[in-house]
């Protein structure tokens, strides 16, 4: 081990352009459950993931429809974005601590991740790119626009009966995570394609890189 690490160390810093894929298995160090795994979400709840297929097909068809029920505590959008309500409260862990001081040393040039815990910007890292989009923000789905959460009042919006929000652009707004079916948003993509064309080193923690 103590080889690899040698090795893993000296590649690190021959290389001119350094980048880290992370996925799931990053995370669970800091007790956010990976999805198929033994304890994944789920593994566990198999209801909760057909669910979750059917979710970007239910927005399209009708946007409202689905704030009404995401906004109600009752509602099963509402119930399926609760079974990630850890995720908000997770903390770093070494792993995502060891990345941004490599970032702050200059060797790590950008993180892609397909996480959506937000754990390596609170870990301090500042080159982010965040493939599956965030749990903390909602997009445009129009011109991409990102709105944090404390710059929508939902709960205004939909007491007012103007669901779905929507963009200054006219573009209706959804959360920011992309669901099963749903396109990598254009921003992203390409923001990945170029990092991933410039790098000739990727750290690759905590995934497969394989979704079934």
């Amino acid at each position: 081990m103590e080889d690899l690490i040698q090795r893993a160390a000296e590649d690190l810093i021959k290389r001119r352009y350094r980048i880290a894929l992370t996925g799931a298995g990053i995370s669970t160090e800091s007790g956010i459950p990976d999805f198929r795994g033994p304890n994944g979400i789920w593994t566990k709840n198999p209801e909760a993931e057909m669910k979750a297929y059917e979710v970007y097909d239910q927005f399209k068809a009708n946007p409202k429809r689905y704030w009404e029920e995401r906004l109600d505590p009752q509602g099963s959008i509402s119930r399926l974005f609760s079974i990630l309500g850890v995720i908000g409260e997770a903390q770093p862990n070494p792993g995502h601590h060891a990345l941004a001081e490599l970032e702050k040393m200059g060797i790590l040039n950008c993180i892609i991740t397909q996480n959506v815990d937000g754990l390596h910007q609170k870990a301090g890292s500042k080159k982010v790119i965040e493939y599956h989009g965030g749990i903390n923000k909602f997009r445009c789905i129009v011109c991409n626009r990102r709105f944090r959460k404390d710059e929508l009042n939902l709960e205004k919006i939909k007491i007012e009966g103007k669901l779905p929000p929507y963009c200054q652009c006219g573009g209706v707004i959804k959360d920011d995570g992309v669901f099963f079916g749903e396109p990598i948003p254009s921003d992203i993509l390409e923001r990945s394609q170029r990092e991933a064309w410039k790098c000739d080193l990727m750290l690759i923690c905590g995934t497969s890189a394989v979704v079934y």
